[in-house]
């Protein structure tokens, strides 16, 4: 069938495209099951990386308990996944980038590289900066509850939840420089239009940083600055690659139109 062969213009038919993204996908969770596979003989260990945080708040003697009997097992589970698709992360965005760019056309691709990887490095950065300036700070913040008549007893499954929605938050804001790039190059925000908003996104920051850590001011701050300096990243990302206007809309803008 001809849906089975190469078209005559060399482009890949469409079942051929669905036999390439299996094969992608296959090699992708192959390496997810190795890594899973290598992290759960000391996924105890990495949980306890991950609450060492937690664990330095919280009174003396006290520990994690679990309440349920598989819970325990469900979580270190969920440790070595997560460990898994970390370890897999740059094959799996290698796969990603070997499947669209046969599609792409030379500038996309000079493109679309450099964007994958600030994307995941800002994304490391930013699960960086929650565990080590938000996590030690929003931990003592929640045990500082604890009082004569009320002991805190957090779970391995809650606080394991808790940790990967903080880390995963802050890896996603601090995308923002990365998300105003390519608004910017496809033309629909400029630097000049950030820049006229930049009140109401400090604004916006101090709203995310209430939302996302205790609400002292102290520590309000040391989420909201960094997201200022991204801003204004993003903002200098804009000015340099964004999208330049036609002469035809500068024209436009000058005479108030």
């Amino acid at each position: 069938m001809a849906s089975n062969e190469t078209l005559s213009d060399g482009r890949m038919s469409f079942t051929e495209h669905l036999g390439e993204l299996r094969r992608r996908l296959i090699i992708c969770l192959v390496t997810v099951g190795v890594g899973f596979a290598v992290a759960s003989s000391f996924a105890e260990r990495l949980f306890a990386i991950l609450m060492r945080p937690l664990i330095r708040v919280m009174p003396p003697g006290d520990k994690l308990v679990f309440t349920a009997l598989p819970e325990a097992f469900f979580t270190y589970f969920k440790v070595a996944l997560i460990a898994g698709v970390v370890f897999a992360s740059p094959v799996i965005i290698y796969q990603a980038w070997l499947f669209v760019a046969p599609g792409l056309y030379e500038r996309e691709r000079r493109i679309l590289f450099p964007i994958v990887f600030f994307s995941t490095l800002f994304f490391l950065g930013g699960a960086l900066f929650g565990y080590f300036v938000v996590f030690p700070f929003g931990f003592k913040f929640f045990i500082s509850f604890a009082g004569k008549y009320v002991r805190v007893m957090p779970t391995l499954q809650e606080s394991l939840g808790f940790a990967t929605w903080l880390l995963l938050a802050f890896g996603i804001v601090f995308e923002t420089p990365i998300v105003i790039l390519i608004l910017a190059r496809l033309g629909i925000v400029n630097a000049e239009k950030l820049r006229r908003n930049q009140k109401y996104a400090i604004l916006v920051i101090f709203i995310v940083a209430a939302l996302l850590t205790p609400p002292d001011v102290v520590s309000q701050l040391l989420r909201a600055v960094p997201l200022i300096i991204l801003y204004e990243l993003g903002i200098w990302t804009a000015k340099l690659f964004g999208k330049k206007p036609s002469p035809e809309t500068a024209e436009t803008a000058t005479d108030g139109g």
